[in-house]
């Protein structure tokens, strides 16, 4: 096989969101072509067993079949695509907006044509859809006998449903269509829409042996939010709950939910020191590695520079660090660094520290907790800093659960001997009952608290610590 087609790849900028060295499949494994979602499933899916992949219309159930059959080209495998809705023409259009190569999949179109379509009167004792029910099977059983792949997809249930008319004839024809393919060893994709599932909910999910739901949200303010979530696998362990995905131009790239536990990292605890130190002696030497620290105060007492500080000692060490900006643009950011001495810029751009800017409403929680670990995992990254907690809040509106969500992504940079430092802005300017947006104390091990003092000055005050 050439090797352009030898196996298919999301595009560089796409490629953050898989992991950097992924370990081939288990004896009895396939690979999903979604190398997260393989983690996921730890190992990928058992062979020769039929699976249920349903979504909403725009969920990328499509998308995720083509990756799965690309991925078994790539193994040398024989691939089919089984298509009952849409013709070949419209699906290779999918494919080019990805920029995937289908000339390798048999694609099959089981597809009304002229001839089917005829007036009731001319069949005496059955009804049309049940001949042409018939008919679309017996296609599809010589096509896979013809073929004899190792994968298949079929897409979608929706015709054979309506076809069926009936429940029960319907759950039959699933089952006998089911059993053939197991028998033959395929390995397959069932999609469906539950739009049009109608009374049939959860006929197919006790037929198959294991069923993925794709999902699309809509917030009231920024892009959709897609997830997914594994609903049933037999005989497979799996990480439950919901998974944070997108759909961009390559393919779906899926980011597994963070668990702590999973991630250990040996270092030694201590201090972090700032290169300041009247700073140092403050803090008793600095926080240590491993912890959390919390600037809180209102705008402009300094706690942005305060965290500009410390990375630029860390730099200076010879140490990575990430910082993830929700408020101010990175013009700002850079500019601020060059009046404090640190040419931030350049550190950047000779890949010495990572400065990101998060637009808000474009990225969800999943998205941007997988960035910070690449920073980590790959980059290490030494320190991370969040400026701020209240534009992360605001960056991701009708997110439930966000602190429920950094609370485990601390644990998991201090298991990893990450310095986080948190900016928390307090609303107001003046005043000593300012109150943060929210309270994260709790999670800290170093708060800094901020202040403008009332003392008679050069300036109406000054700040202090």
């Amino acid at each position: 096989m050439a090797s352009t087609n030898a196996r298919h790849k999301l595009p560089d900028a796409l490629a953050t969101g898989a992991p950097e060295e992924t370990a081939p499949p288990p004896p009895g494994r396939l690979g999903t072509g979604l190398q997260w979602l393989d983690l996921i499933l730890k190992g990928g899916i058992p062979s020769n067993r039929v699976y249920l992949v349903m979504g909403e219309p725009g969920t990328g159930k499509t998308t995720l079949a083509l990756q799965f059959l690309l991925e078994g080209v790539a193994n040398g495998e024989r691939v089919l695509y089984i298509t009952l809705a849409e013709t070949r023409e419209e699906l290779i259009t999918v494919a080019k907006s990805h920029e995937m190569d289908l000339s390798p999949i048999e694609i099959f179109e089981v597809l009304p044509t002229h001839e089917s379509v005829r007036p009731e009167k001319d069949y005496t004792a059955l009804h049309p859809s049940e001949i042409e029910l018939g008919e679309s099977l017996d296609r599809i059983v010589e096509m896979v006998e013809r073929v004899n792949p190792s994968r298949v997809v079929i897409d979608s249930l929706t015709e054979i449903r309506l076809l069926a008319r009936e429940q029960v004839r319907y759950r039959r024809q699933i089952l006998t269509l089911k059993n053939f393919l197991v028998h033959c060893g395929c390995t397959v994709l069932f999609i469906d829409d539950p739009v049009s599932r109608g009374g049939s909910e959860g006929q197919l999910q006790t037929i198959c042996h294991g069923v993925i739901q794709l999902e699309k949200l809509a917030p009231e303010y920024g892009r959709e939010r897609r997830r997914l979530q594994v609903l049933k696998m037999r005989g497979v362990d799996f990480h439950g709950g919901y998974h944070d995905y997108i759909v961009r131009k390559g393919g779906l790239i899926v980011w597994p939910t963070l668990i702590a536990a999973h991630h250990r990292k040996p270092y030694t605890m201590e201090p972090v020191q700032s290169g300041v130190q009247e700073l140092d002696d403050l803090l008793g030497g600095g926080p240590d590695r491993g912890t959390a620290m919390l600037a809180v105060g209102p705008a402009g007492v300094g706690k942005s520079s305060m965290c500009l500080q410390y990375c630029a000692a860390a730099a200076a060490r010879g140490e990575y660090f990430a910082w993830f900006s929700f408020d101010e643009r990175l013009d700002t950011i850079y500019r601020r660094a060059a009046h404090m001495g640190v040419d931030l810029k350049t550190m950047c751009e000779s890949g010495r520290c990572s400065i990101e800017q998060v637009d808000p409403g474009e990225l969800s929680p999943g998205e941007f907790i997988q960035r910070v670990r690449r920073r980590v995992e790959k980059f290490d990254a030494r320190i991370v800093v969040l400026d701020s907690l209240g534009g992360y809040l605001n960056a991701m509106p009708g997110e439930r659960f966000l602190i429920i969500q950094m609370h485990e992504l601390l644990t998991y940079l201090s298991q990893m001997g990450v310095l986080s430092m948190m900016v928390v802005a307090q609303h107001g300017l003046l005043g000593t009952h300012m109150n943060p947006p929210v309270d994260l104390s709790y999670l800290a091990d170093t708060v800094v608290l901020s202040g403008i003092s009332n003392t008679p000055g050069p300036c109406t005050g000054r700040c202090r610590w």
